[in-house]
């Protein structure tokens, strides 16, 4: 399994009864997740000290519960800072688990760099921008394409907030399988492609994504924007269950086959300070040149 354990300003605590209890900076949350399915083990001191609590519905969804939390707050990963606020579906606007892609592809970015080459990523379905941050800092210029122009927006603010709003990014509102079929036709291409896809999305023209049915597809276009000395390809999932042998035959298939070079696919998960469990937070599946 690939752990995100160097975070300082981030920890999940511990987690039972259908709950994760973690450590957002100061602050402390208590948030559902489908993996813990263990109940009557709640050990940390924390889960009487909250600071917030979101509460599922039997109906689908849910709503927090606010006792001491501010409208938003700020953490740190490094050099990087990301604004948090609680949002719809249980959701603070980062997935910390990905900050190990984050420093994975952020050592090859730097590597090619230092090599007095330059680096353009291309970040899909890019949300608050933790990786376009990520790679902005490693000296990389970055293609940020996201369908909700709120997340645009929330990424812009951390790319600010972490001093990189001078660096070289696009950041654009727009659906990725409409903005890849465009780049292919410009004849655009580009050294690391990372996405992160949902299970379920919409785009800003009500386009619909379903990742069973188009992942694949997905993948195979977006494969022709890979420049002709390629650095990495990340691929992610973790709201549909996709075992990482899925990702590593994706990546094989249409990366591997025609670029050579290795492929890796992995767990990825946070570690739990009370227990010393680590909790799954779905799959990764990583192309190196």
């Amino acid at each position: 399994m690939i752990l995100a354990d160097q975070w300082k300003d981030y920890e999940i605590l511990d987690c039972s009864d259908g709950d994760k209890l973690e450590r957002w900076g100061k602050y402390i949350l208590r948030r559902p997740d489908p993996q813990v399915i263990w109940q009557d083990v709640q050990k940390a001191p924390e889960w009487k000290k909250l600071n917030a609590h979101y509460h599922r519905s039997s109906k689908g969804g849910g709503e927090w519960e606010f006792f001491d939390l501010p409208e938003e707050w700020q953490i740190s990963y490094g050099s990087l800072k990301f604004n948090l606020k609680p949002f719809s579906f249980k959701h603070t606007g980062l997935f910390p688990e990905q900050a190990a892609n984050w420093d994975w592809f952020s050592a090859l970015i730097r590597k090619r760099v230092a090599e007095g080459k330059p680096v353009r990523v291309l970040n899909l379905f890019a949300y608050t921008g933790g990786a376009t941050l990520a790679a902005l800092s490693a000296g990389a210029s970055v293609t940020h394409v996201d369908a909700s122009k709120g997340m645009v927006s929330w990424a812009k603010e951390n790319a600010a907030s972490s001093g990189l709003s001078d660096r070289p990014v696009r950041w654009l509102v727009d659906d990725c399988q409409k903005f890849v079929e465009r780049e292919i036709r410009r004849g655009n291409h580009y050294d690391g492609i990372i996405m992160d896809p949902p299970s379920y999305g919409r785009g800003p023209k009500g386009e619909i994504w379903k990742i069973e049915d188009m992942f694949h597809p997905f993948v195979k276009l977006s494969v022709q924007l890979l420049s002709d000395d390629p650095l990495f390809m990340l691929l992610n999932s973790y709201t549909t269950g996709f075992a990482p042998a899925v990702l590593s035959y994706l990546l094989g298939l249409e990366v591997q086959s025609r670029f050579g070079g290795t492929v890796e696919a992995s767990e990825i998960g946070l570690p739990v300070r009370e227990t010393g469990l680590v909790l799954p937070c779905g799959s990764s599946g990583r192309w190196t040149a």
